[in-house]
């Protein structure tokens, strides 16, 4: 399996976060609309997918002068900061000051060989002021304005039900509000999502999935416009280079389903995933799929082994949905191998 990092440009807000897993799904509808997009049929793609995924993609993270912003790991503080020289009270607001630095900075020039360097580890809007401070003068231009100062903002917007056959609001004369969550990057943004594709898959076509998928829009209310983006460039990378060769863990890409036999200890943030179909199966009887609990991106694996033969780990989630049987939920997540110390010690 090849890995590669594809870099995408936002156009518009975002109704749906660009995890993993819903990018898998979006990805497996475009292969469903076209045969020819991946050279089978998404019935072929999907035949060995527990042993042999054709396709493992991650979430999407903010990438800056080549170094990627990811999620804070899923440590506990006091393994991630040393708070042994502090009172208890400098303890308790240093505390509160590290909770909001849930980004974290890390590139092939800089790996991830101590996760107790606090300097690579950001809030939002210290993320912003470097993004900005290393921007073009555009970049510049369009975010001296914003007085949040955030590198991402969300933010509620109000809507009305539209009878556009009887041409008035909500269900007769009824005035029908309802609000649309949505995310909006700063100006200029590029993110990055990696991507692990099977050696009969070519990056060509993951990266047309994807620009259609952009075009369209990804995720919840994009015939409202949410969703929109281009994809800007792609390249082949070792993700393991961001990481240790002496490692004893893994940080997680994507949302996962891990298999507990080949770990000791895990570290997560549970992630509920209430999915539901898309395109024709969204209007059907039964649209809904049962929900799944994975560990978020983020989440941290303490090996029982350093012998880890895939660039994946996880398993495939079938017998989802009532619906079609076929149907499938990406639980690998691509990973960065890491050295954790203060672990059952």
């Amino acid at each position: 399996m090849k890995t590669y990092e594809i870099k995408i440009k936002p156009l518009s807000g975002f109704g749906t976060p660009l995890k993993g897993d819903t990018l898998f799904g979006q990805i497996c509808w475009q292969a469903a609309y076209d045969e020819k997009l991946f050279g089978a049929s998404i019935s072929n793609l999907l035949k060995d997918y527990s042993d042999n995924p054709f396709l493992v993609v991650s979430s999407a993270f903010p990438i800056i002068n080549n170094s990627y912003a990811l999620k804070r790991p899923d440590l506990p503080q006091s393994v991630l900061f040393d708070f042994a020289s502090s009172n208890k009270k400098d303890t308790i607001e240093k505390r509160k000051e590290l909770k909001a630095k849930w980004w974290m900075m890390v590139s092939k020039e800089k790996p991830l060989k101590n996760l107790r360097t606090h300097e690579i580890y950001l809030n939002d809007r210290e993320l912003f002021n470097l993004f900005v401070s290393s921007g073009s003068d555009e970049i510049k231009r369009l975010t001296g304005k914003r007085s949040k100062g955030s590198y991402l903002t969300e933010f509620t917007q109000p809507h009305n039900s539209i009878n556009r056959i009887l041409g008035t609001t909500g269900e007769g004369d009824m005035f029908s509000p309802y609000t649309v969550d949505q995310v909006v990057f700063v100006p200029g943004a590029t993110l990055a999502i990696f991507a692990g594709l099977r050696e009969d898959i070519k990056i060509e076509q993951l990266t047309t999935a994807l620009s259609r998928i952009g075009k369209t829009g990804f995720g919840k209310d994009a015939s409202i416009g949410l969703g929109k983006f281009e994809v800007a460039g792609f390249s082949e990378v070792k993700i393991e280079e961001l990481g240790v060769e002496n490692f004893n863990a893994l940080y997680t890409l994507s949302p996962s389903l891990p298999q507990e036999n080949e770990f000791t200890d895990i570290f997560f943030t549970p992630f509920v995933r209430f999915g539901r179909h898309g395109d024709i199966l969204a209007t059907s009887g039964k649209p809904f799929k049962n929900p799944v609990i994975m560990a978020d991106e983020g989440a941290v694996l303490i090996l029982r082994e350093n012998a880890i033969k895939k660039p994946y780990i996880g398993s495939a989630i079938r017998d989802l949905s009532k619906a079609n049987k076929e149907t499938v939920c990406q639980g690998y997540s691509l990973f960065i191998p890491i050295k954790v110390e203060g672990i059952n010690e």
